[in-house]
């Protein structure tokens, strides 16, 4: 005898609506106790569900993608009594066998269905089979169950004639030990030198041994692999065969779908689809792929038959996003799908405020996300010596008349000399990432703080303009900013950015590059600090700096020198005359 068990989720604490990512049995499976049933997956871990009773899965009650809570009923596993103890193997054998054809509708009853899968039949039919099978050698295990009759046949699968075609090559096996396969499901791939053709499955039922290999050379008649498949007989009594043995897998049951052949033409010269795929066909250990690698199937062009996505076709897609500096095929703009933020009831913690962001922060957020991902960002930290430009700034705002220079304006002229001497920084990447656009003019944006947000203004041609005209236009676009009043055409055509923190503080920190540009510099807050003279310490007054570069277009050893000839030029500003 035996009785059907609950299996439940365990208390998962304080976790409520917990993702179920995976179901790892399948109906028919023949579970022992701590096998894992499902997965379940919390902002801090995943874990598998173990099974509490051995026995065979009679009804799965979750799916993934469900959300799932302590108590949750997962599975009804049927449990053997003690006293069929004795029989359990070969019963867990022929139900694992039989599950396909105990599902199947009640009106399946010719014959010819019953050699395409398993059915249920009149007993005269399915005795005329089973003695059919059982005259050709086949081992056949019958059992009672539920008045009806169900024998598990297992059965040789041969090479069909391959006519003239002598030593053909086997090019790939597309299923393994355990896959259940439906009638006419591809088993093996051959090719001769005119074509390459699938062998199918000649019934429904489940792989139990292969005899083949990718790389050898078959011929007519030679074994493919053992299978078993299983005929149901509506009746009071077992009916007796000629031949009995019970049902040994070679392997465990696993659950996996059949894997499908490669396609034997020439790949696509792109492994990505502009469009993303309505259906998606990929085996499960494909699937776990595209999860670690956080690959969204959509946009992977499959080689495989009928389209079916293989592992080297996401090796192929990874590959190809890799080297191109962004392609806008989803969200992130790189071809990966990110995961998605969890929604949090914050409000259970305590009072909470919801504040809309502003129109800047909601457009130049994804543009900053894009641009962090698709550049490798390396940050350079120096400092300049400004005592000296200090205290000419100082002089010469005692004496201005209309205007007033601050030490940004000084930062300005001398990134333009910079970016004259290492033109690689005045540059942008093309699009194919394949050549650098060299920018022979020097126009630097502003990052500006305003009430609504962070805005980058240009001041156009600086290299042409002296100190004081730099200062009067910064005046300007600064003020038109706080003020909401600045036109598109002030915020274009920037071959280099400036963020300036120094009104507020901090010591270093890494700006994002604002794309297309290829570095920017930020700016921090001057401090006094005694340096060596070589006989004592002296007081002087140091500029942080932190420049950011993109390390495809600029390497690390460039960027030392950047910022080296910065420090000089901002040291003696003298130098900007040369």
């Amino acid at each position: 005898m035996s009785t059907l068990v609950d299996i439940f989720i365990p208390d998962l604490g304080a976790d409520k609506d917990v993702d179920l990512i995976d179901v790892m049995v399948s109906i028919g499976d023949t579970v022992e106790v701590e096998d894992g049933l499902i997965t379940l997956e919390t902002e801090k871990a995943s874990m598998d569900v173990p099974t509490t009773h051995a026995g065979v899965i009679k009804e799965i009650l979750v799916k993934v993608g469900d959300k799932v809570n302590s108590g949750d009923l997962i599975a009804k596993v049927e449990v053997e009594d003690e006293a069929s103890s004795e029989d359990t193997t070969s019963e867990r054998a022929s139900t694992s066998a039989s599950k396909e054809t105990e599902e199947a509708p009640q009106k399946e009853a010719s014959k010819e269905e019953s050699s395409k899968g398993s059915g249920k039949m009149d007993l005269k039919s399915a005795e005329a089979e089973l003695q059919e099978i059982s005259a050709s050698g086949a081992e056949i295990s019958c059992q009672f169950v539920n008045e009806q009759t169900i024998c598990s046949v297992i059965e040789e699968v041969h090479v069909p004639d391959l006519g003239a075609d002598k030593d053909v090559d086997l090019i790939d096996v597309m299923v393994n030990v355990g896959d259940t396969v439906e009638f006419e499901d591809g088993l093996i791939t051959l090719e001769t030198e005119k074509a390459s053709m699938d062998v199918p499955a000649p019934f429904a039922g489940e792989i139990l041994k292969l005899f083949v290999e990718a790389g050898s050379k078959v011929n007519s008649g030679d074994l493919i692999a053992k299978m078993v498949k299983t005929v149901v007989m509506e009746s009071k009594v077992p009916t007796s065969t000629k031949k009995e043995a019970p049902v040994q897998k070679e392997e465990p049951k696993k659950s996996t779908t059949v894997q499908e052949v490669a396609a034997t033409s020439a790949p696509e010269a792109t492994a990505v689809l502009t469009q993303k795929a309505k259906k998606i066909y990929a085996s499960p250990s494909v699937r776990k792929v595209a999860r670690e690698f956080g690959v969204d199937l959509g946009f992977v062009k499959g080689t495989g038959r009928k389209n079916r996505i293989l592992k080297d076709d996401i090796k192929a897609y990874v590959k190809e996003q890799l080297s191109k500096p962004a392609v806008a095929a989803t969200g992130s703009g790189l071809g990966f799908n990110l995961p998605e933020a969890k929604e949090i009831d914050f409000s259970q913690f305590g009072e909470i405020e919801t504040v809309e962001l502003s129109r800047i922060q909601k457009i130049s957020g994804p543009s900053l996300h894009r641009n962090w991902l698709a550049m490798p960002h390396v940050t350079q930290f120096d400092e300049a010596d400004i005592t000296e430009l200090e205290s000419f700034r100082k002089e010469q705002n005692a004496i201005a008349d209309g205007f007033k220079l601050s030490p940004l304006v000084f930062v300005v002229k001398a990134v333009a000399k910079a970016l004259a001497i290492h033109p690689k920084f005045n540059a942008s990447l093309s699009t194919d990432g394949q050549s650098l656009i060299m920018k022979k003019y020097f126009h630097i944006a502003i990052a500006v703080d305003t009430p609504n947000g962070l805005v980058v203004p240009v001041i156009k041609d600086v290299d042409k303009k002296g100190f004081k005209q730099i200062a009067i236009e910064m005046a300007e676009i600064s003020q038109k900013a706080r003020d909401g009043k600045l036109k598109s055409t002030d915020m274009q055509g920037a071959s280099f950015t400036i963020s300036s923190l120094g009104g507020i503080g901090g010591t270093k920190f890494t700006p994002i590059i604002n794309a297309p540009e290829v570095a920017i510099l930020g700016l921090s807050k001057s401090e006094m600090k005694p340096v060596w003279n070589g006989e004592n310490f002296i007081p002087r007054l140091t500029l942080p700096l932190s420049l950011s570069y993109d390390h495809k277009v600029i390497d690390g050893a460039d960027g030392a020198r950047f910022t080296t000839t910065l420090s000089q030029l901002l040291s003696d500003i003298r130098l900007l005359s040369l």
